[in-house]
């Protein structure tokens, strides 16, 4: 992923400094939606004179030319993944704050179905549904 990252910031015809190239290191090979923070301490892991201001101008840039996309899932701290090829939604843990990518078929349909119910065509969204894990009923699971 690092690869297309960097392919496409050449597109664009951004400076691929040392800094940069290891922001995007670090965001490509992230499971999760880091915020500027933890991307910040997985930076610093592998480059420590990186600063928290160049992370954020780099998120910022790399936001602004469409290769980033920037959520805020609740809790007030903007966090960040690749632009993605395919389309996808998130479950957020309210919890833990862990984030879980999910496509379903099904709500696509839904939503195209409402659209047209109403008389538009839809251009874009997204959908987030805040989760908390199931309590288990007590003696769940005892014998």
């Amino acid at each position: 992923m690092a690869g297309n990252i960097e392919a496409i910031c050449r597109e664009l015809g951004l400076r691929l400094t040392g800094p940069r190239r290891t922001i995007m290191q670090v965001l490509s090979d992230s499971s999760d939606h880091p915020d500027a923070i933890e991307l910040h301490r997985r930076v610093t892991a592998i480059e420590p004179t990186i600063s928290l201001a160049t992370v954020y101008r780099t998120v910022n840039l790399l936001r602004e030319k469409g290769v980033l996309e920037r959520h805020n899932f609740g809790n007030g701290r903007a966090r960040y993944e690749t632009a993605a090829s395919e389309h996808h939604d998130h479950l957020i843990n309210v919890e833990t704050g862990d984030v879980l990518e999910f496509h379903s078929e099904e709500i696509e349909r839904l939503q195209e179905e409402i659209a047209r119910a109403h008389g538009f065509d839809i251009v874009s969204h997204k959908l987030e549904i805040y989760v908390r894990p199931r309590k288990r009923p007590r003696g769940a699971g005892q014998s």
